[in-house]
Formats: structure tokens, C-alpha cells, sequence
């Protein structure tokens, strides 16, 4: 008597790109974010600059999380981390996150352009983040990029509100 074979088991693997609006259906809630960063601002958050008061228009966006000017919290951070990742690719315009950047670091971006490279669109890990001193973020995500996974180190630091990236490095 012959044992029987196994099927194989089948595992459900996250789309690389968020569904259409149209493929989502009438009650599918928010928009989905997942490989890609939403930078649109989410109500009751503002932009702020430093010297300007709490709800007063800036002249940057920023990554802003409370009128105090709070740690981000994880998904913020991870969304940042995929943004840039993305740019660093090619998939996406530096311009995309101009106002979450300090004017030197933009001007960097721009001129590092496609610095990964990679077949399929990247997706970050989880952050692992430090605050060396009041006011600062240090924080490093890994990039799964197909074959070959990459590091991407940014350091965020608060003006007022908001939180910048002043500096980004690749391995």
C-alpha cells in the first residue's frame, strides 16, 4: 500500500502594491499604505516651524506626530524608511518627501538618485531606532530588495513639532 503524498502547503504572500481603489470593494475602510508611503497628512495634524506657533502654517512639512513634538512611532518611521528606500530605487520622486527632509538632505537625494538596484520594488523591515540626545532620531531599517537585502540609516532631528531628516547613508 502506497502512502498517500502530501500537498504542498500553500502561503499567502503580501502584493507588492496596494489594490486599486475599484478593486477594493464598498466597505474596504482606508486606504492601504502597504509598500508604499501615504503623504497625505491625516486630520488634526498641522505643520509647524521653529519660532512659528502650534497651529501655524510653516514653510516645511515635516514629520509631524503631536503639538509637543513626540517620538514618531514605529509605522510613521517604517513608512519613511519605505518612502526613501523607494527613492533610492527609482520607483519613486525625491520630491515626494521634500518637506520631510532638511534642505541639505534633499539636495543629497537628489544627487545620490538611483543608488539601489534592485528587480522587484523594496520593502523595509522593522526600524531600529536610538535617541542619542534630546532631539534626535537615529534609525536603521534593513531593504529586502530580491537577492540581495541593503541598510538604510537616517538620522531625524526635531524643529519645533516637526521631526527632519538631516542625514541618510546606504550599504
Amino acid at each position: 500500500m502506497r502512502k498517500p503524498i502530501p500537498l504542498p502547503r500553500l502561503a499567502s504572500v503580501p502584493p507588492a502594491d496596494p489594490p486599486y481603489d475599484d478593486e477594493r470593494g464598498p466597505y474596504a475602510g482606508p486606504a492601504a499604505t502597504y509598500g508604499s508611503l501615504a503623504l497625505a497628512r491625516e486630520p488634526g495634524e498641522h505643520r509647524a516651524a521653529r519660532g512659528l506657533g502650534e497651529g501655524t502654517p510653516g514653510p516645511r512639512g515635516g514629520l509631524i506626530l503631536s503639538p509637543r513634538g513626540s517620538v514618531p512611532d514605529e509605522r510613521r518611521l517604517r513608512g519613511l524608511g519605505q518612502a526613501m528606500a523607494e527613492i533610492l530605487t527609482g520607483r519613486r520622486p525625491p520630491e515626494s518627501v521634500q518637506n520631510r527632509l532638511s534642505e541639505r538632505a534633499y539636495r543629497g537625494l537628489v544627487r545620490a538618485g538611483k543608488m539601489i538596484d534592485t528587480q522587484r520594488p523594496p520593502m523595509v523591515g522593522l526600524p531600529h531606532v536610538q535617541q542619542p540626545v534630546e532631539g534626535v532620531l537615529e534609525m536603521c531599517v534593513l531593504v529586502h530588495c530580491g537577492d540581495r537585502s541593503r541598510v538604510l540609516a537616517l538620522r531625524l532631528e526635531r524643529f519645533g513639532v516637526q521631526w527632519l531628516v538631516t542625514d541618510f547613508e546606504t550599504a
